[in-house]
């Protein structure tokens, strides 16, 4: 066990499980440890003899702790009652809003926040959902407004984040973000809209749609749907173009109506930014093409599109190895391997980088590609002759400069 995630075992240690507020002020410590370590979620898993805290940090999860089966349901209990939802309801999943302060302190139990700025409020959600053991709960919990605010703080090659902020100048057309889930993607949108609303100083129409909204910007009209009263981002994005945008941010493309309603506006004068959960840029445009949107459409409407993964930066504990075990089929001659230590909690790792390739899809190469249907392969291939670096390219470069290891590369993007 680590010494931080001791820490925390030894604060939960020191409550008395026989108070009243015992499960009050053990949530407080497992949300209080769980932004401190940077953990996107944390989860509450049943169990047959009781319930598993586990935390995901740098994308891993693991397990930090484990409670009595009594204690679990007054944890999980708690967590619903910060969340406004239905503490009788067991039997059905429920989803609601947490909101927390980066002082540590945790939300009142209506569900408002302490005191704090706007600045310092971190956005979470719990979900929750039946299982064979009990109630299942998972918290996720969303970037603070101060991290990976412009593009410059993501991390992105220049000739990445160059042609990016170029094009968020244009008047209209597409750009895409995507990925899978957990890869960044929700962070890149809201830097490109916070980069648009600074250089506008207000004299552009920025408007977004989302599910939900993550976090604040400045300076843009954020709208969140409620698909129980009929307003999804498909309906929804119908009844923005009425309200005289010139940028939208939709959060996410699921569906082709959705699909099919954010191409009319970037063909009707509008810029528009949206996530898509594709493996890459190829996958990216076959999934579109998949969804009904004619090729045409996607010549004339698609700026660029870009996917991103995520990949664990080796800790500065880590080790130079040239045994074959550890390069993994790599072609540097010797690579860093993890190593532990308390700073990164013993797992070789802290923080994350990212791995990102990106198409302008108005080059000659990718506007011909597309027009023709052609497979994803051929996509990938023309993508490539249009300018793009590939992401296992980046990959090896990061393995070669000694910043991840060769075992994580393999975690994130497969035996490819």
């Amino acid at each position: 066990m680590s010494t931080a995630s001791g820490s925390l075992n030894d604060r939960i240690e020191r409550l008395d499980s026989a108070a009243n507020d015992y499960a009050t002020r053990a949530v407080d410590e497992i949300l209080a440890w769980g932004r401190a370590e940077g953990a996107s979620d944390i989860h509450l898993q049943p169990t047959a003899d009781g319930l598993e805290l586990k935390y995901r940090i740098d994308g891993v999860l693991r397990c930090v702790r484990r409670f009595p089966a009594r204690t679990g349901v007054n944890l999980v209990c708690r967590l619903k009652v910060m969340a406004e939802l239905l503490t009788y309801q067991t039997e059905s999943p429920q989803e609601g809003r947490l909101r927390d302060t980066a002082t540590g302190a945790a939300a009142s139990g209506n569900g408002s926040p302490n005191p704090a700025t706007d600045a310092e409020v971190i956005e979470m959600r719990l979900s929750t959902f039946p299982t064979l053991h009990g109630e299942r709960a998972v918290v996720r919990i969303f970037s603070g407004p101060g991290r990976y605010k412009y593009l410059d703080d993501l991390g992105f090659p220049p000739e990445v984040a160059g042609p990016i902020r170029q094009l968020l100048g244009a008047t209209s057309g597409a750009i895409l973000a995507s990925g899978p889930a957990g890869s960044g993607k929700t962070t890149t949108i809201y830097a490109c809209l916070r980069e648009i609303a600074a250089a506008a100083e207000g004299a552009r129409s920025l408007v977004s749609l989302e599910d939900p909204i993550e976090v604040a910007v400045e300076g843009v009209a954020q709208s969140q749907v409620s698909p129980r009263i009929g307003f999804d981002l498909a309906t929804g994005l119908r009844f923005l173009m009425r309200q005289d945008p010139e940028v939208i941010m939709v959060g996410e493309i699921r569906d082709a109506a959705t699909a099919k309603a954010a191409f009319e506006a970037s063909l009707a004068g509008h810029l528009l930014l949206s996530t898509f959960h594709a493996g890459g840029v190829a996958e990216a445009l076959g999934r579109l093409a998949d969804m009904g949107i004619e090729p045409y459409v996607l010549r004339s409407g698609l700026l660029a599109v870009l996917s991103q993964r995520l990949v664990r930066r080796l800790c500065s504990c880590a080790q130079w190895s040239d045994r074959p075990e550890d390069r993994l089929g790599m072609a540097a001659p010797r690579v860093r391997v993890p190593v532990g230590c308390p700073e990164c909690l013993g797992t070789g790792y802290r923080q994350r980088l990212p791995l990102v390739e990106m198409v302008a899809t108005r080059r000659p190469e990718m506007a011909e590609a597309i027009l023709q249907r052609v497979e994803a392969a051929t996509l990938h291939h023309a993508a490539v002759a249009a300018g793009m670096v590939p992401q296992h390219q980046r990959a090896a470069e990061l393995v070669a400069s000694g910043e991840t290891s060769a075992a994580e590369i393999r975690r994130v993007l497969g035996l490819e």
